[in-house]
């Protein structure tokens, strides 16, 4: 506790009463200022508000990966702190070491409170009234910042998944008709008499199919089929032009033909030829099929990786994991014009973090790069270890920031994004998770042509 003299010499309390004076040296303490001493920490709850009485003390702020003096109390009265007298949860803006030595009172945020209450009801309400509508005011911005992410993605995921899902009810129905007409040549087979000795050797000789290349060449496939279509028409098979596409599909050709004519002829070939063709048309369908039901589970497992679902909230993180599942969240941000490296270190460690946090981050870089390049260009995302830190890199081939823009980039509300395009809160978002729930740091290195973001997370 100091006494009410030394209070009074201080400007900041010169027209305080005698009671007044009274009752803060009787809530305050008075803390030694020694150099080199930390008062207090930036990114702590400010619990408590501090004012100098004598000597000096140094504020600094992390600033990308270096430490940046962005003030001096070096007067008596000056002050800092204290937020949580009006807001529960006020943080310091940065941390406070002393530099000549000296005393400065500090006072816990309740008691400012209760104080400021008693002495300054007017005031104290607009200050609380200020603080509150301030939050109100980012709160929900930020709501909204979250509504637009989630419903970009929930379309984006919508649009992912219509194109497989499609492709899969098309093919499904596809193959019902392949299985019909494999039932019909079937029934045509047994009918004509067939002998079991022939089916195993006709199926040898479609087994061989399988392992021939496919003709990818639309000309040479025309010609493939019109070289089926003749044979087929020279040894009286029914209706050739329809089962001479499906033989060229499945990689027959005329000497293959003629190994089958060798084998069967009369009225069994046709049946028979009708039977390779459904089978290895049901055979092709079914891959498609597979395709693009495993695009659905890639995209499930992608939602899950990305959401963190079912998983504790702060956890040891793959860092390659969380950026890839957001690239696939973000592919329909990212259009054709833009080419995707992955430039990943082998055997990164992994971190301790918040899962869902950080693909937020990469979510909102990852959009801003897609966003800066319109339509074309390169999106590189590397990771590399650096000593004790893992650090991820999203870089793109846009036209850049100016150092003024680079400069307020991370300020709250800053956007160079048209009205109604962007709510400014996307690298605010994204450097709060990084700095103030990971520790680590995230720094702008803009030209022309080349914009990168380096987010260096703590590996511990």
């Amino acid at each position: 506790m100091t006494s009410v003299d030394e209070l009074r010499a201080v400007p900041l309390f010169g027209e305080l009463t005698e009671e007044q004076l009274g009752q803060l040296a009787e809530a305050s303490t008075v803390v030694a200022i020694e150099p080199g001493a930390e008062l207090f920490h930036e990114g702590d709850p400010a619990d408590f508000w501090w004012a100098v009485i004598d000597g000096a003390v140094e504020l600094s702020r992390h600033v990308g990966r270096e430490e940046t003096v962005v003030g001096r109390m070096d007067v008596p009265g000056r002050w800092a702190g204290g937020f949580r007298a009006w807001d529960e949860r006020g943080v310091y803006l940065a941390t406070a070491r002393g530099t000549v030595a000296g005393r400065v009172l500090r006072l816990p945020s309740d008691a400012l409170a209760a104080l400021a209450r008693k002495w300054f009801p007017f005031g104290s309400h607009l200050i609380g009234g200020l603080y509150h509508t301030a939050r109100s005011i980012e709160s929900t911005a930020r709501q909204r910042q979250s509504l637009v992410t989630l419903g970009t993605l929930a379309a984006g995921l919508a649009h992912e998944i219509n194109n497989p899902a499609a492709a899969a009810a098309r093919t499904s129905d596809a193959l019902q008709e392949t299985c019909h007409a494999l039932t019909s040549s079937l029934a045509g087979l047994v009918a004509s008499g067939i002998s079991a000795a022939q089916v195993t050797a006709l199926d040898e000789l479609r087994a061989e199919l399988r392992t021939r290349p496919d003709v990818t060449s639309p000309l040479a496939l025309a010609d493939l089929e019109g070289d089926l279509e003749g044979w087929l028409d020279d040894h009286g098979v029914d209706r050739g032009w329809e089962i001479a596409p499906g033989l060229a599909a499945a990689g027959a050709d005329v000497g293959w033909c003629e190994r089958v004519g060798a084998l069967l002829d009369g009225p069994v070939l046709g049946p028979a030829l009708g039977w390779v063709t459904s089978t290895a048309a049901a055979d092709a369908l079914l891959a498609e099929l597979k395709e693009a039901t495993g695009r659905i589970s890639e995209l499930v497992t992608a939602v899950k990786s990305y959401s963190q679902m079912d998983r504790a909230a702060r956890q040891r993180v793959d860092v390659t994991e969380g950026l890839d599942s957001t690239l696939t969240m973000l592919r329909h941000r990212l259009a054709d014009g833009v080419a995707i490296v992955r430039d990943y270190a082998p055997d990164l460690p992994t971190i301790d973090a918040y899962a869902s946090e950080l693909n937020q981050v990469w979510t909102n870089l990852v959009t801003n790069a897609a966003d800066a390049m319109a339509g074309t260009g390169t999106l590189r995302v590397s990771t590399r270890a650096d000593g004790g830190a893992v650090v991820v890199t999203i870089a793109d081939t846009g036209p850049g920031m100016t150092p003024e823009v680079a400069a307020r980039a991370f300020d709250v509300f800053f956007s160079t994004k048209d009205v109604g395009k962007g709510t400014g809160l996307g690298l605010d978002i994204a450097r709060r998770i990084v700095v103030e729930r990971h520790g680590g740091t995230i720094t702008i290195d803009s030209a022309p042509g080349r914009t990168a973001l380096e987010v260096r997370l703590p590996i511990r």
